[in-house]
């Protein structure tokens, strides 16, 4: 298992290979104005290995003119790993277009890796390197209790995790319960009118999906997490103190003040949150993937 990076630069890219799109897809759907991609991706690397939760990084073209060969960014990958006719892996990943604010010239300029990865079309090569990152262990407890928190494309690793334990985890008894936040219904990736991956979960007892949308999206408002978790404040608290359950966390790093905030509420203080998330971050129940 691989040791967790926190900076970009950090990363070990030297571990490179290529990968031919083999579709590219829009997830979002076509009245919501966040475009969202699922590429699917032919790794030519035969002996391609990957844990559920890592990432892949992708090495897009650089600006030649300050000297930068790549441009590099990480991204979740989306599905079980599949294998093709001729042996070689495919892999599932999901791309936002994006773009940034110069905070000084106050111009608008295109996301470099997004942009690029959302223009690509089938046939066309990429290079990767990777894959990195810890990944989400399946507990030894066959009846454990998972919590999973994620928001945009953080729902990729959870989509391939939910879908490895009812398919390839037969002994599997535990409870799922899924928080998914965004902006809005429109920007839900995989719980959306275009694809909607998690509802072939929906009538099983042990699994429930619930979201946690902004109340104010045109004004971009911080999404209810509060609210969300608290209607489930007591249910929550209860499996919380159990020893075999597991909170897994996907998505940007700007949720985890706002989780702490909405657990400290459900716990009754700060004091009181911090204390049971450090016993469980300890016992390695409580795992963060975070950008």
């Amino acid at each position: 298992m691989n040791t967790a990076v926190t900076h970009l630069e950090d990363y070990d890219t030297r571990r490179r290979f290529q990968a031919t799109v083999v579709a590219s897809e829009r997830i979002t759907p076509e009245a919501s104005d966040i475009e969202v991609r699922e590429l699917t991706l032919e790794i030519e690397k035969p002996g391609f290995e990957l844990e559920l939760g890592q990432n892949v990084g992708v090495l897009a073209p650089g600006a030649k003119e300050f000297g930068q060969e790549h441009h590099f960014r990480l991204y979740s990958v989306a599905d079980l790993p599949d294998r093709e006719a001729a042996g070689l892996p495919r892999i599932k990943i999901v791309v936002r277009r994006t773009s940034y604010v110069d905070k000084y010239s106050g111009e608008e300029y295109p996301g470099v890796a997004s942009n690029y990865l959302c223009d690509l079309a089938p046939g066309d090569s990429i290079t990767m390197s990777g894959p990195y990152g810890l990944a989400f262990d399946v507990p030894e407890e066959m009846d454990a209790n998972l919590i999973l928190i994620g928001t945009g494309t953080g729902i990729a690793p959870f989509r391939a995790f939910v879908k490895h334990l009812y398919k390839n985890v037969p002994d599997w008894k535990g409870t799922i319960t899924l928080f998914y936040g965004a902006r809005s219904g429109l920007e839900l990736l995989y719980m959306n009118d275009e694809r909607d991956d998690f509802a072939q979960y929906y009538d099983k007892e042990t699994f429930q999906a619930f979201k946690a949308l902004s109340p104010r999206p045109a004004w971009a408002a911080p999404i209810d997490w509060e609210g969300a978790l608290s209607q489930r404040g007591k249910e929550l608290w209860k499996l919380l103190e159990q020893p075999n359950t597991y909170v897994y966390v996907a998505g940007l790093e700007k949720m985890r003040d706002e989780l702490d905030q909405a657990f400290s509420e459900i716990a009754g203080s700060e004091d009181k949150w911090a204390r049971r998330k450090a016993e469980l971050t300890a016992g390695g129940r409580w795992v963060e993937l975070l950008y």
